[in-house]
């Protein structure tokens, strides 16, 4: 199995790391991650400027680093796999079979999908027709303990790669995981607030913050985290609500 390694937090996030070394037991594993840090950019791709893919050490991984989002190091990886021969040590690689974007650097839960770059590399993977998962753990000062986490993304794996039917996982770990809960993803309304501030030259600046406004519902993926449960939320790419699309149907006849 050719394994895909991506993610948001930069090519040298120690989350990336533990996820492409746990890839290691379940097939080939390629790193192509952003070469600096890409948290919050969505699905982002980059057309106004061309991209640059350099190999990069990486603890023994075969890893290339590339200026652009994590959208777009997904679409590079994929081709690049197709045509190995761009690379700079060509290798046996004809296709990615399995996509693994993460671990990130802090929760992906509820409305934070919409704007993950975590997430947004699993979804270029499910765009392409390849199954993908993206890891997700949060981050309460000090950096999480992935030699606890890594054997959980293990079993994760193993209860995933089961099926031979195309997947879109979104995955969020907590700090010490207990088990895995399948949940969907908890929708409702965050309180986002603009705080302005002034920076250490007396210049005006303003931080962005969103933070729930309700207790998480049982079932979703917030309330498994918060339960001690890792969190495995089905994702599809087809954003249409189809009660509006029912109702509207029924309007016009």
């Amino acid at each position: 199995m050719k394994i895909l390694v991506s993610n948001d937090d930069g090519i040298y996030s120690p989350g990336l790391r533990a996820l492409a070394e746990v890839a290691t037991a379940y097939g080939e594993v390629r790193v192509v991650a952003p070469d600096v840090e890409q948290s919050a950019m969505g699905h982002a791709i980059t057309i106004s400027r061309p991209l640059h893919c350099r190999p990069t050490p990486l603890g023994g991984l075969e890893a290339y680093r590339v200026n652009g989002t994590p959208a777009d190091c997904v679409a590079l990886g994929t081709h690049l796999a197709s045509d190995s021969s761009l690379l700079p040590e060509p290798s046996g690689w004809d296709k990615v079979d399995l996509v693994l974007s993460g671990i990130n650097l802090g929760s992906n839960l509820g409305n934070e999908i919409w704007h993950s770059g975590t997430v947004a590399a699993a979804k270029q993977a499910a765009l392409l027709g390849i199954p993908a998962v993206a890891f997700s753990t949060p981050v309460n000062g000090k950096e999480p303990d992935f030699a606890l986490l890594k054997p959980w993304v293990g079993k994760v794996l193993e209860a995933l790669l089961r099926t031979t039917q195309p997947f879109l996982i979104n995955v969020n770990l907590p700090p010490k995981p207990k088990g895995l809960l399948w949940t969907r993803q908890s929708v409702r309304m965050y309180e986002g607030r603009i705080v302005p501030g002034e920076d250490p030259m007396g210049r005006q600046h303003f931080w962005f913050t969103a933070t729930p406004d309700h207790e998480p519902e049982e079932g979703t993926d917030r309330w498994a985290v918060n339960q001690g449960l890792i969190s495995l939320t089905p994702l599809r790419l087809d954003l249409t609500d189809e009660a509006r699309l029912q109702q509207a149907y029924q309007l016009v006849r």
